[in-house]
């Protein structure tokens, strides 16, 4: 059982990460939460919603957690059920700034009273309000990848630096998926008027929301500028490309009348110079010749 709880001038903060059976079990008895919402809590892929009912309002968001492996990030879930006096956190043990949160509660009575001393409403908020700012040092993370591939992509290996723009732009893409929903869900909490929170709360959460669309922000910026700078590196892939097949067609060119006359004086029969000591010099003469000389017109056409 992974439970834990805190309380505060009537407000309690139940914390779970992850869950267990016991878990599940303890919060049949001791709340009255809708059989759906319990049975989402144990889903691996719930969508980001918001279920109101007359006395709670239960929540499912997704916040992004960087994954050094696989190097990208990947939506972690967080489930809320906030009330009157209480709310119930769960997620899967990933969102560091939860257990952070919760952990510096338990150790400093006077944040404790802070947070949930001013009722759930106010502890929820504060707990969103964590995460909206660790998604900000994460696009900081990407900002600087961006500003080091724009500095080095004349320079560096461009095979290298096609994988490392792929890979952060798989990141881009995967943020702004997991962010937008997340905008809809706080949106709808803005507008909402819950009877058990204090009316103002609607200013907390427009705060929230305008963290999001911030985040939202940047990373369209990002996805913009990694775009530009994918058809950037393609462009340059390109470019190489086609100079080295511009040589090699060069030379393929000059070496085909230097083949034709090795081939003609590979003939079996009687030729011109066969009997004279100088063949072989003259030969390899008339061959610099014209290599000599398909090189010049090359160059004055401008293909060299």
């Amino acid at each position: 059982m992974t439970l834990q709880a805190l309380t505060e001038a009537g407000s309690m903060w139940v914390h779970i990460a992850p869950l267990s059976t016991e878990d599940l079990e303890y919060l049949r008895r001791h709340f009255r939460f809708h059989p759906l919402d319990l049975e989402d809590l144990t889903s691996k892929t719930e969508h980001p919603k918001l279920d109101v009912y007359e006395d709670y309002f239960f929540t499912v968001m997704h916040f992004p957690v960087y994954n050094t492996t696989h190097r990208f990030s990947a939506p972690c879930e967080l489930h809320c059920f906030v009330g009157t006096n209480y709310v119930v956190t769960v997620h899967d043990g990933r969102l560091k700034p939860v257990d952070d949160l919760f952990a510096e509660c338990q150790r400093n009575p006077a944040l404790r009273q802070d947070v949930l001393g001013k009722g759930a409403g106010r502890l929820f908020y504060v707990i969103l309000d964590r995460l909206v700012d660790y998604i900000f040092p994460m696009l900081g993370r990407v900002g600087g990848e961006i500003s080091e591939i724009e500095e080095e992509l004349f320079s560096a290996n461009m095979g290298e630096m096609i994988t490392r723009i792929a890979y952060l732009r798989r990141d881009i893409i995967t943020l702004r998926g997991i962010l937008q929903p997340q905008k809809m869900v706080i949106s709808h909490l803005e507008e909402t008027r819950f009877p058990f929170l204090p009316a103002e709360m609607r200013a907390y959460f427009g705060d929230i929301l305008d963290g999001f669309t911030r985040a939202l922000d940047l990373v369209q910026n990002y996805h913009e500028v990694i775009q530009s700078l994918s058809d950037t590196s393609m462009a340059l892939t390109s470019y190489r490309i086609n100079e080295v097949m511009r040589i090699l067609t060069i030379i393929s060119v000059i070496l085909l009348p230097l083949s034709l006359i090795a081939g003609i004086y590979g003939m079996n029969i009687a030729l011109p110079l066969a009997g004279s000591p100088w063949a072989f010099a003259i030969i390899l003469g008339l061959m610099a010749l014209v290599a000599g000389v398909m090189l010049a017109f090359f160059r004055r056409r401008g293909w060299l």
